[in-house]
């Protein structure tokens, strides 16, 4: 079926449709990595974007029940270059179009992912639509369309649940988790319970949590205000770890301003400094916001890391109180996971935090 990829510049591809056969609007982004499509659909990121894949092939391994990194997509739509024919892999269950389908979610194939992203670049991310067919009032009513600013509403659980285990005791605050993120505290033996986006300090704390994590969530982070004050009161009671947007939610809490990147950072195949050590690794990205360097001056928040090829501000530490966050996503999927050692100093963070009052506590 013939369908359309318009930008609000006017700039129109047309293109092979699959999956849903509805028209669609959203922020055009680009995603660089090799492979995760589907750990890339199904991250809440991406909620309120069209989601454009630079690699030239995609579908060929389907899709399975184990990769989800949340319950249901969000994105608006997937534009791909070539859409595998049919999918080939053991895990596999269903084919990219067929799930598009389930989930009313439209793409596009047989279309210059290359060129579209040439011109992303040049001219920034900008609204898109994926039509049947092209009139005159398709470019006007797109430039019209205001995309929906309460993303972070959508994607965070409504409920708080758990995710029991036997130790340090974690209050995730959800503002559209990773799957992955879960995993990852799993792994350390983390008692979880989650908690929706808008969860007060008074909420997280009942909980006696031994620490805290801020999720990553689609959306600018000033649209999320309520959580700034959440912040600035829980990072003094217990240690705080933010990952993509709960760390421009941490910086905002402290002071600093954070901006809307030109055309973002999306894919696994970004190399972030460590700058006390020097240590490069290779991350996983997924943000179309940034924390501005020049405003972390004022606050009492230090630069921790940063992404090697353009400067971009990917990790901060507080210098009073035991809170840090990092911009990339330490818990990959999809991607490299050389930064998940990131984890493990929030574990340490935990330990060293309740040492220090019990030893705080036996003193008085």
């Amino acid at each position: 079926m013939k369908r359309y990829l318009v930008l609000a510049d006017g700039t129109v591809y047309p293109g092979t449709g699959f999956g849903a056969t509805t028209a669609t609007v959203g922020e055009l982004v680009f995603n660089t990595g090799m492979s995760g499509y589907q750990e890339s659909i199904t991250d809440q990121s991406y909620n309120g974007e069209i989601l454009m894949f630079t690699y030239p092939l995609i579908g060929n391994y389907g899709i399975n029940r184990d990769d989800h990194e949340s319950i249901k997509p969000s994105c608006k739509g997937v534009v791909v270059h070539e859409l595998a024919r049919r999918a080939s892999n053991w895990r596999s269950e269903m084919s990219l179009d067929d799930y598009l389908k389930l989930n009313n979610i439209p793409g596009i194939a047989d279309i210059d992912t290359r060129a579209v992203t040439k011109h992303i670049r040049e001219k920034g991310a900008m609204k898109a639509t994926i039509v049947d067919e092209v009139t005159h009032e398709t470019v006007p009513q797109l430039k019209a369309t205001i995309l929906n600013p309460a993303v972070v509403a959508e994607s965070s659980t409504n409920n708080a649940y758990p995710n029991p285990a036997t130790g340090p005791n974690v209050v995730v605050v959800d503002f559209g988790l990773k799957h992955s993120i879960l995993r990852e505290l799993a792994k350390r033996q983390c008692n979880l319970t989650v908690l929706p986006y808008n969860a007060t300090a008074g909420e997280i704390l009942e909980l006696n949590p031994d620490g805290v994590m801020l999720t990553n969530g689609p959306g600018d982070p000033k649209d999320v205000p309520g959580a700034q004050a959440m912040i600035r009161e829980v990072e003094q009671q217990v240690p705080l770890f933010g990952i993509c947007l709960g760390h421009q939610l941490f910086c905002l809490a402290n002071g600093a301003d954070t901006f809307k990147m030109k055309f973002g950072h999306r894919g696994f195949n970004h190399p972030v400094r460590e700058i006390a050590t020097g240590r490069i690794d290779f991350t996983s990205q997924n943000h179309g916001y940034a924390v501005d360097r020049d405003s972390l001056a004022k606050t009492d928040l230090m630069i921790t890391h940063e992404e090697i090829n353009d400067g971009t501000v990917e990790g901060v530490r507080h210098r009073n109180y035991p809170a840090f966050s990092v911009q990339y996503h330490p818990d990959a999927a999809p991607g490299p996971h050389d930064a998940d050692h990131i984890f493990d100093e929030f574990i340490d963070l935990m330990a060293a935090h309740q040492a220090a009052r019990k030893g705080s506590n036996f003193n008085a």
